[in-house]
């Protein structure tokens, strides 16, 4: 029986501890790698390593950004009174795409989920309670997703900011509960923000 290379084992092993990428799909994207001309390979590698080179978490809202802060925080055209915290960055896209909001964002980097030993301390919270405390926010709205630990996330944050002087609401229900706002079209998106309700 042949065997394979260990260059060819080696990515395949990469590729399936991707999320969501098991060992076949593994396989089949190691060989697409193969197939393809040389120059399309090293341009997929080549922008794997400049990601991981050249992208950072913005030290104000924690959104993607190539520089220290990003492009939404440094806009002075953006509602400097609304915050929207959100728990990934592409939970904010999804919102950006959906064109309704135009204030500030933060984002938590993941949701408190105790069975995963995924507390506060392991999110951007404090960095939240910081910026609420220290800054002009008269509203924070909870974009977590509407699951369990999304509503126990949001819960906790608006437990925390209950004494600085802002209004906390909630997304509308319009989002099914469980689903997740990346995957949410954006005219339900829009509607959830327009119709979101006090926490």
């Amino acid at each position: 029986m042949a065997q394979l290379s260990s260059s060819v084992v080696n990515l395949i092993d990469q590729f399936s501890k991707l999320p969501g990428i098991g060992r076949k799909s593994a396989e089949r994207l190691t060989y697409h790698v193969l197939r393809v001309n040389k120059a399309e390979a090293l341009e997929l590698a080549d922008s794997i390593r400049a990601v991981r080179e050249n992208v950072c978490y913005c030290k104000s809202c924690f959104n993607l950004s190539e520089t220290e802060v990003c492009s939404i925080c440094l806009d002075p055209k953006r509602d400097q009174t609304t915050l929207c915290v959100v728990e990934q960055p592409r939970d904010l896209m999804a919102l950006e795409q959906a064109n309704s909001f135009r204030g500030q964002y933060h984002v938590l980097l993941g949701r408190i989920a105790p069975l995963e030993g995924i507390g506060p301390e392991n999110l951007t919270i404090k960095q939240l309670i910081e910026r609420v405390h220290g800054g002009t926010f008269k509203e924070v709205i909870m974009a977590t997703n509407p699951t369990v630990e999304g509503d126990g996330t949001a819960l906790h944050i608006s437990n925390a900011v209950a004494d600085f002087d802002v209004k906390v609401t909630r997304l509308a229900r319009g989002i099914t509960t469980g689903s997740i706002l990346e995957f949410t079209n954006k005219e339900i998106l829009a509607d959830a923000l327009v119709d979101r309700q006090e926490f």
